[in-house]
């Protein structure tokens, strides 16, 4: 890019305008450029010094622009936003702190003097801050073998915004064991462990949040206050953080000082937190100011000293004709014109250069754009909003979007949260478990018991009545975590008694018919015979094409599996599962386009009219360039309009058929129907699934679920049903911002008042359906220039229907509703949830809602509100404190993925197999249900590897004084068990001395079991029991074992090792004056066996 940017200011203009980025204290006005011109001469001046840059600007879209633009044209400086934290005038239980962490981060960086380009719109700009001396004597700065007191490190920690929890795994969080802290800074990517030795700092070690191991070593960190720390009184502009040698970019000096002035009017009670126009330009006169604009135009409190015009003129769009573009670039390449095309990746790169090379444009494919020659045309992979041309530079750029019309807007990816608990960390006393002979019990927490002198870690479970049993965590594996419907307690079982080998039976038995079902399904539908679709077309390519997102991977490969289902001489059958949102819909209407390219008709059968309308309107947008014909049939079209469009349907007129469970009559007829897409299946009555199976005959069929489908089932269904899961979520551009608050009205009106102002909409959940007028009726007396419409489910449907539609469409303000929009709606422009009485809600239920809003690029807010003095149920207290966690998507959010994906299953499964994942649980029922599938494919029963029993007179366990918090004592139990190799344990080892420091002698015991029990397993062990003067080594029938290694090893110790011959086989070692501990000595035994392990007989 650096050849680029020094070649356009071989214009004097650009390079005077580029040499204003080097002055001191100076005012210059640059002028004649837009858009992306902007951004390239910003660039040419950023390039030549290395002091720190803040660009602002009026709105979100511009830094957006600017952003993209940048990272294209300066890919090796850093990026930073400065966003608007959300100023609000109430205290709240919990919010999320996502955006103060950014803020705080930019505010650090400028203040230590780094060379960074900071973004900032209008209204992040002018909010006040910290003086900088204050803000900088309120960070932590930490370096090894410094010296600190643990005691005020927490205590400043807690003093500048960062939350105590159990385990970090978000932005502002510590956590601490012993000596060793966690804390995840607001300025940095990974969190940071503080390793103690007394106060002397041992090492400083960043951590992986989602393994918690240590990734690298450092000698220093900076840690910055997570939220705003509480000021002494006095507050200043941002800018005052910048050294003396450094740049302010005002962007369209005249709009920021008119957005300024119309936020600060509409928003009186913001004025004592916002600075406005004036204050923050004078602010910036002791730096080096650059005020960029297309006119040139006097701005209030603006002096410059400089005045720059730059000639640039935009270029006129071709229109997917590349002829056209090829006389363009040749006509410049004959006036020695530098021409440059950016397209948004290598492939396509490459395709328009063979296309320019064919019409005989000279053109060249480069990554780095490390050269611009005069008389020949680059092309290269980045994005920059429009092309230009710059005369006196004899410079032209194009992009994609100047040549066919579009270009996909790159995202920043939000990475997938991991959604299995591998490990039930979340397993807390309280909690409800299955024991697989004992069945549900209530957790009650891990004791530690000493037996014959000996210390062991026991579970406590409780059963009914007085029934207790005592679990040796090296059984852990017996025990799951109950998983059933969410807030529905469950009954214990009687210890001993007949009911849970009943709901066993029947589940077993109800699995055993659904593993057959399905494998017979799937089986016949290998063998039907179906229409095999030809492979893409150049049309289909374009299609996707005009996308106007990056797809993401998982998107990417849904679309791939469904397309060579298609292909194929069988009908497809396939379910795509993915959260709302996820872009589902995108690789549906892929599939139709494929389908209508073929000449065939394609059917949507979706549950709502609502749905029915919003599809047509995605689908019609999506095909209006590309000729596909799209029509609806619901009840908001007159019966003359249904008739019209059933006769187009059965002519073959009509291509793509969208509608509700009306599409099932029989008077619905098409010409040649070739592909149908199922939205939402499980939310169509028994009757009409019934008419369904018989449309699905031989034609393919894609179903499209919204509720997650749990990986364990997903596994267990592979053979059964084909599956594609888009797990990836979507570029979140802002997060949404929660808030657990107390109810008041003030609140609630000051959220709805802002969303209004800003032209957006607002959600009201009131989950109670009796009261649900009356509270409407508070609202309008409340807001009475609010237009509101009330939604719930025992409303007549058409009534219901019209209410959501009328709010789609935005005749309504707020819609106060029950929780039924968790089904709901894409209403872009609702930007605002407000949930009365959160915590009688399920955490998926509200996971679901949030959904709702945020699905813009504006920035959402969601209020889970709780009333004031009311005594909270202990399940509620439990919800309420799994919301505040979830303001982060932390935990909480995997617990409410976990109990949406067995709502998933229950769908996928239908409702009576529901009922049996409640009775014996979530886990339990896929562990039958894999059984039942493995005996229906291989036809022999499943029959579980024995697992050997172990018996040492020694202290192995996790000791309180080690591993203190009980929930990761569990999880730390359940990493042994699965310990199954040597590199594995290996591993184990390293982490926990990573993240709990050296382990105490009990815990290294235990660790030397789980090899001991390693090596039992691999050679066939039975039993090993340690007993007064000896140990007995019991083998199974066929051990895995070379009866000359024994021979050998009984030469190597003679005397004080015996074989029994069985059955059972027996080894018996003396252990009477034995130099080594009696761990070591077992192991060293044990591998010298396994290294010549070999099918034999032991008495060979």
């Amino acid at each position: 890019m650096q050849q680029l940017l020094e070649t356009i200011t071989t214009d004097t203009a650009i390079r005077q305008a580029s040499e204003s980025f080097r002055a001191d204290s100076r005012q210059s006005l640059i002028y004649g450029v837009t858009g992306s011109q902007k951004s390239v001469v910003a660039a040419a001046g950023i390039m030549l010094t290395k002091r720190p840059t803040i660009i602002i600007t009026a709105t979100n879209d511009n830094v957006e622009q600017w952003r993209s633009d940048l990272t294209s044209l300066l890919p090796d400086r850093t990026i930073l936003d400065l966003p608007a934290a959300d100023l609000v005038t109430f205290t709240a239980a919990a919010k999320s702190l996502e955006l103060s962490a950014q803020r705080m981060n930019a505010l650090g960086r400028l203040a230590r003097g780094e060379p960074v380009i900071v973004l900032a719109a209008a209204d992040g700009a002018s909010q006040k801050v910290l003086p900088k001396q204050e803000f900088m004597n309120s960070q932590i700065s930490l370096a090894v073998n410094n010296t600190i007191s643990r005691n005020e490190f927490l205590e400043t920690l807690v003093r500048i915004g960062y939350e105590r929890v159990d385990q970090v795994d978000a932005k502002g969080q510590f956590s601490v064991r012993g000596g060793i802290i966690d804390v995840f800074p607001a300025n940095s990517d990974l969190p940071m462990r503080v390793d103690l030795f007394g106060d002397d700092i041992d090492s400083l070690r960043q951590f992986d949040p989602d393994t918690q191991r240590s990734v690298t070593n450092v000698e220093q960190v900076d840690i910055l206050p997570a939220a705003e720390p509480e000021h002494s009184g006095s507050q200043a502009v941002f800018l005052s953080y910048l050294p003396t040698a450094a740049n302010i970019v005002f962007d369209e000096p005249a709009r920021i000082r008119e957005t300024l002035g119309k936020f600060i009017k509409e928003n009186p009670d913001l004025k004592k937190k916002i600075y406005g126009w004036q204050d923050i330009v004078t602010a910036a006169y002791r730096v080096n100011i650059i005020y960029l604009s297309l006119l040139l135009q006097k701005t209030p409190y603006a002096d410059p000293t400089e005045v720059v015009s730059i000639t640039a003129k935009g270029v006129a769009p071709f229109h997917r004709q590349l002829e056209l573009l090829a006389d363009e670039l040749t006509s410049l390449h004959n006036r020695r014109y530098s021409t440059v095309i950016f397209m948004t990746n290598r492939e396509r790169a490459v395709n328009l250069q063979q296309n320019l090379v064919q019409q005989g444009v000279a053109a060249t494919v480069t990554d780095q754009l490390t050269a611009v020659i005069p008389g020949t045309t680059v092309v290269t992979a980045g994005v920059i909003g429009g092309g230009f041309e710059f005369p006196h530079a004899k410079v032209a750029i194009f992009t994609e979007k100047d040549i066919f019309g579009r270009q996909k807007k790159r995202l920043r990816q939000r990475v997938a949260k991991e959604q299995q608990i591998t490990y039930f960390r979340d397993l807390k006393p309280g909690d409800y478990v299955v024991h697989i002979t004992h069945g549900i019990g209530k957790y009650m927490g891990i004791e530690t018991l000493e037996i014959s002198g000996i210390h062991k870690d026991y579970l406590h479970i409780r059963y009914a009545g007085t029934d207790k049993l005592f679990v040796p965590t090296d059984q852990l594996q017996l025990l799951q975590k109950y998983i059933g419907a969410e807030g529905e307690a469950p009954r214990l079982h009687k210890m001993g008694g007949t009911e849970w080998v009943k709901a066993k039976t029947k589940a077993k038995s109800a699995v055993a018919d659904l593993a057959k079902e399905l494998i017979a399904l799937y089986a016949k539908r290998q063998v039907t015979p179906g229409f095999a679709f030809d492979p893409d077309t150049t049309w289909q390519g374009d299609f996707e094409e005009a996308f106007p997102y990056e797809e993401t991977p998982d998107q990417t490969t849904a679309i791939q599996e469904v397309k060579a289902d298609m292909e194929q001489p069988r009908p497809m059958d396939r379910l795509l599962c993915g959260d709302v949102g996820f872009g589902k819909t995108e690789v549906a209407i892929r599939a139709a386009f494929k389908a209508v390219m073929n000449g065939k008709q394609v059917a949507v059968l979706v549950p709502t009219t609502v749905l029915a309308q919003q599809h047509y309107q995605t689908f019609s947008s999506r095909f209006a360039s590309f000729g596909p014909t799209v029509d609806v049939i619901s009840r908001f079209r007159s019966a003359k309009e249904q008739k019209i469009t059933l006769a187009k349907a059965e002519t073959g007129q009509c291509d793509v058929l969208i509608g509700t469970h009306r599409l099932l009559n029989q008077d619905v007829k098409f010409k040649d129907l070739g592909l149908l897409i199922v939205d939402e299946e499980q939310r169509f009555g028994v009757a009409q699934k019934e008419k369904l199976k018989r449309w699905k005959a031989n034609i393919d069929v894609l179903t499209l679920s919204a509720t997650p489908i749990p990986r364990t089932l997903h596994m267990s269904l592979v053979g059964a049903r084909d599956m594609s899961i888009i797990e990836t979520p979507p570029e979140d551009r802002f997060p949404v911002q929660t808030y657990v608050v107390e109810y008041s009205e003030d609140i609630i009106r000051d959220a709805i008042k802002r969303e209004m102002k800003r032209g957006g909409q607002v959600y009201f959940v009131y989950n109670r359906v009796q009261s649900i007028s009356s509270a409407a009726e508070r609202l309008r007396e409340m807001l009475p220039d609010a237009r509101i419409g009330v939604a719930h489910g025992q409303m007549p449907d058409e009534l219901l229907e019209r209410v959501m539609l009328d709010f789609y469409e935005g005749h309504y303000d707020i819609l106060v509703c029950t929780s039924l929009i968790e089904n709901g709606l894409d209403v872009a422009n609702a930007n605002t949830m407000i949930v009365y009485d959160a915590d009688r809600f399920g955490l998926s239920q509200l996971y679901q809602m949030r959904g709702r809003v945020g699905r813009s690029y504006r920035m959402a807010f969601s209020y889970f509100t709780y009333r004031r003095d009311k005594v909270l149920t202990e399940v509620a207290e439990k919800r309420l404190h799994a919301i505040k966690e979830f303001t982060e998507l932390g935990a909480g959010f995997k617990i409410a993925m976990r109990d949406l994906e067995i709502r998933g299953a229950g769908n996928l499964l239908g409702a009576q197999q529901h009922g049996h994942i409640v009775s014996v649980g979530f886990e339990m029922y896929c562990r039958l249900l894999d059984e039942a599938i493995h005996e229906q494919n291989t036809g022999e029963s499943y029959v579980p590897p024995p697992e050997p029993v172990l018996e040492f007179s020694i202290d192995a366990y996790l000791s309180g004084d080690y591993i203190d918090d009980a929930m990761q004592k569990v999880e730390v139990y359940q990493r042994i068990i699965a310990v199954r190799t040597e590199k594995q344990l290996s591993e184990l080892t390293d982490e926990l001395v990573d993240r709990f420091g050296e382990p105490s002698e009990p815990v290294r015991n235990l660790l030397a079991v789980a090899r001991i029990k390693n090596f039992a397993r691999q050679l066939g062990i039975h039993a090993i029991l340690e007993k007064a003067d000896t140990i007995e080594i019991q083998f199974r029938d066929k051990p895995n074992i070379d009866g000359r290694k024994v021979m050998e090893i009984q030469a190597l110790y003679a005397g004080r090792i015996a074989v029994l011959p069985g059955p059972p086989s027996i080894l018996r070692l003396k252990k009477t004056k034995l130099s080594l501990p009696v761990l070591t000595w077992v192991t060293k035994i044990l591998s010298a066996l396994a290294a010549g392990a070999g099918q034999h007989n032991l008495s060979s």
